[in-house]
């Protein structure tokens, strides 16, 4: 029998990829076909991947939280406990939780580690938290083009001194014209089309969400190497 990944709340089912690719029993748990809230795992699951929306918790939009509705936060909590309490009777062999750098952590507690893309091959900065007992994968680049990492006080650098912004192929990889989003990302980064903070530069738009939660795919396929 194959052995059985949850993907809790996994949006593209980029983080679960390699473990679909390599023949695992992939379980993509994620709106709007399902809900974390009303899932009951079942019997023998081998490892648990969740990943809650981050949009009340990372601290990129720390300064809209005065602003927006209470029951905003509230609802994102208790999606967060849902999937500890998923991970609590499930029993996995082991388990992984995954936010942006935020106050998710006043949930389960401190983080186990945290990376960023870069560290594995994906040229751009967003430090993500992990939590859980899956191991940490081992960073499989140390150094990159130095055009391409942040200069401490001075952020990135481009090699022609300025950026040609377009903002709007990443909302183009987003509605599904490219299989995988995000080594298309990086791409569009090594040519110089983007800059590699587009993360941080992404506007309001119906396809933010989606854009800021691809996994790395880097760091997936690390991450599978680490926690077969």
């Amino acid at each position: 029998m194959s052995r059985i990944i949850l993907d809790l709340c996994g949006g593209t089912g980029s983080w679960s990829e390699p473990y679909r690719a390599a023949g695992y029993d992939v379980r993509l748990i994620t709106l709007p076909d399902c809900d974390v809230r009303d899932y009951t795992p079942p019997p023998n699951v081998h490892g648990i991947l969740a990943a809650p929306p981050c949009t009340e918790f990372a601290s990129s939009g720390a300064r809209w939280w005065a602003g927006k509705p209470p029951e905003l936060l509230a609802e994102a909590v208790e999606v967060a406990y849902r999937c500890l309490a998923i991970i609590q009777v499930a029993r996995p062999v082991w388990w992984a939780l995954e936010n942006p750098v935020g106050r998710l952590y006043r949930v389960p507690g401190p983080y186990r580690y945290t990376f960023q893309p870069w560290q594995f091959g994906d040229p751009w900065l967003k430090r993500s938290c992990v939590w859980g007992s899956a191991l940490q994968p081992t960073p499989t680049v140390r150094s990159l083009d130095p055009e391409l990492l942040p200069t401490p006080g001075t952020g990135f650098k481009s090699k022609g001194g300025r950026y040609k912004s377009r903002l709007g192929a990443l909302n183009e990889a987003a509605n599904g014209r490219h299989n995988n989003p995000a080594e298309y990302f990086g791409q569009l980064i090594r040519d110089g089309v983007i800059p590699a903070d587009w993360i941080h530069r992404l506007g309001p738009s119906p396809n933010r969400a989606t854009l800021r939660s691809v996994t790395p795919p880097g760091f997936a396929r690390a991450f599978f190497q680490a926690n077969p």
